[in-house]
């Protein structure tokens, strides 16, 4: 018998190639999506230290040195030095203690800490899927840019807080809104890549219903725009009543400063009514999409996870009036902001879905021959 009896054939090499590029899939997937949680968490923290008014309690940004929180009393009185020298202590809490300063000093190093942590779940795997060849060639752009948007998000992490360190008492609602939406668009890229290594039980849509799906993200990502300027104006403390805004169907004084279009920024009623008429754009269409769905899909795999999609922002719109009607609660602001990102990941996983799966590794690799 000739040793090429015991060669491997061609069929052998290929089906062993692509259990291997199976295998290696599905560990960058499960690490991606691990990725989303974390980037969710930091969202959610990051809620809560704006709920707590805790964001400017560290004055200072010191990427490696930053991590270590202070140690002793005296760091903690040092710490507490540089807090009582920007205008949110002596205009907002001239009052405070010591005490009550480590109670928000915690919030934020906890959204910082929470930060660096997912810098290294991202990094550390990235580099030993790259340096083992368990990436593809096509993968590995994509996620350095993950990792370029990541580090940015910390520069405009910082540069967030400066906004509220000399002249403010706060925060700039601008720049807070562009750090949510950054977190967010990281959050759509990494649930993209993630959702399309998963395998795949249907073929993509051709009926129109993958465009929807692609727009339904686009108008989530534009709510939590909206959303992070309203929190950047505490306007979610004004105007609490449903459905009717200020005792009518469209209020008065929406246009009142000048120029006009920075009422779409800074005038607190403005930004509100349209975050709410930004929710009712976004529920019709996920109906529309959902009805869409029925009439097109067939065996109906895509129509389960609209139908869900639609019930998920169904519970976002009551847990948003809810957070409105009670004057924003702790708790109720969490529980909305949450949904708002299980919301944008399982919309993105539901456009993936509507796409179709990547080509299997190996004929991604001999499509490159």
């Amino acid at each position: 018998m000739s040793a090429t009896q015991f060669a491997p054939t061609s069929l052998e090499n290929t089906i062993a190639m692509r259990s291997t590029a199976e295998v290696n899939r599905k560990m960058v997937r499960i690490w991606l999506y691990f990725i989303c949680l974390l980037v969710g968490a930091m969202v959610v923290v990051g809620g809560a230290t704006r709920l707590t008014d805790s964001g400017l309690s560290i004055t200072e940004w010191k990427p490696l040195l930053g991590a270590i929180p202070p140690l002793n009393e005296q760091d903690w009185i040092d710490a507490f030095a540089k807090y009582k020298l920007i205008p949110e202590f002596t205009h907002i809490n001239p009052d405070m203690d010591l005490a009550g300063f480590k109670l928000i000093y915690w919030w934020e190093w906890s959204h910082r800490f929470l930060g660096r942590f997912v810098g290294i779940a991202f990094f550390v795997p990235m580099v030993f899927f790259w340096a083992t060849g368990r990436l593809e060639s096509w993968l590995k752009p994509r996620l350095a840019l993950l990792f370029i948007l990541g580090g940015l998000q910390g520069a405009i992490g910082w540069w967030m807080v400066k906004s509220g360190l000399v002249e403010r008492v706060d925060v700039s609602q601008y720049r807070l809104a562009v750090h949510l939406t950054l977190a967010s668009l990281i959050l759509l890229i990494a649930m993209w890549i993630a959702r399309g290594l998963a395998p795949h039980s249907t073929a993509p849509d051709t009926t129109g219903l993958q465009k929807q799906g692609g727009f339904l993200v686009l108008l989530v990502m534009l709510q939590i725009f909206l959303g992070g300027l309203v929190a950047g104006l505490d306007a979610g403390l004004a105007f609490n009543t449903w459905p009717r805004m200020d005792g009518a169907w469209i209020p008065n004084d929406l246009w009142i400063m000048k120029p006009l279009w920075i009422n779409l920024f800074e005038n607190l009623k403005t930004v509100q009514f349209i975050h709410r008429l930004s929710a009712y754009l976004l529920f019709a269409f996920a109906l529309f999409h959902l009805i869409m769905a029925f009439d097109r899909d067939v065996k109906r795999p895509h129509t389960a996870r609209a139908g869900l999609l639609f019930l998920l922002i169904s519970v976002q719109a009551v847990l948003g009036i809810t957070t409105l009607l009670l004057q924003v609660p702790f708790n109720w602001a969490i529980a909305h902001q949450l949904g708002a990102i299980i919301v944008l990941g399982f919309s993105v996983a539901h456009w993936r879905g509507l796409k179709g799966a990547y080509p299997p590794a190996v004929e991604i690799r001999q499509a490159g021959e």
